[in-house]
């Protein structure tokens, strides 16, 4: 009798402990995924301008809105850079290209689960709005990542652009880790650049991007 009431106790101890990690897993969709987010330029290459806005500030507000967003989805998550610098050797004769492969090399040493670099784009056509994912064919997962980020954008953003390839960019084509390009409007545009300098429309990318990573794990 003894002996069955310990083995009574056991089971609903490990269904009390299957429910609580179940119930957090639904709380935290994205618990132990760790994700690097790559805010594009900084330092001495700002990246579009205009006037005193300059893309690679941007870049870096709305990342850290992003990061914000997935820690409470319970992800582990790390920028390639956390000011204005960029990441280049000092001594590098090319800063630009120095920049961009040490943020390669970081987020493929990292063995993260997904990176997200994130830029803003310009045009010499100032009718030109809209956010838009870019992937590289290096990583079969990129394409599927695009096509979910597209969709958020759209949903989120109302955006009317559709993800490409594009495997023109240096940092894209050498990131072996599942992750894509994200412009996230155009700076160009007069009315899309009132709305990326404001708090709430970066929340608001942030929100899409967040519900792209959601949908991309589950």
């Amino acid at each position: 009798m003894r002996y069955k009431i310990a083995a009574v106790s056991i089971l609903i101890i490990l269904i009390c402990l299957f429910n609580f990690v179940y119930a957090k897993k639904n709380d935290l969709p994205l618990l132990s995924k760790v994700i690097y987010l790559d805010p594009g330029h900084g330092g001495m290459d700002s990246g579009a301008f205009y006037k005193d806005i300059r893309e690679a500030d941007l870049n870096l507000r709305i990342s850290q809105k992003i990061m914000e967003f997935l820690k409470e989805e319970g992800a582990v998550v790390y920028l390639t850079r956390y000011g204005d610098y960029d990441l280049s050797v000092g001594n590098a004769w090319n800063r630009k290209r120095s920049d961009l492969s040490r943020r390669a090399n970081i987020i493929n040493k990292s063995n993260c689960d997904l990176y997200l670099s994130i830029h803003l784009n310009a045009s010499d056509s100032t009718q030109q709005s809209g956010a838009e994912a870019y992937y590289d064919t290096i990583n079969p997962e990129n394409r599927k990542l695009a096509k979910v980020f597209q969709r958020e954008f759209k949903n989120v953003l109302n955006s009317r652009r559709s993800y490409k390839e594009n495997s023109t960019k240096y940092l894209q084509r050498r990131v072996t880790r599942p992750g894509v390009l994200l412009e996230v409007g155009f700076l160009s545009n007069s009315s899309e650049r009132y709305l990326l300098n404001s708090d709430d429309y970066q929340y608001k990318i942030a929100q899409a991007v967040k519900n792209g990573v959601n949908k991309y794990f589950s």
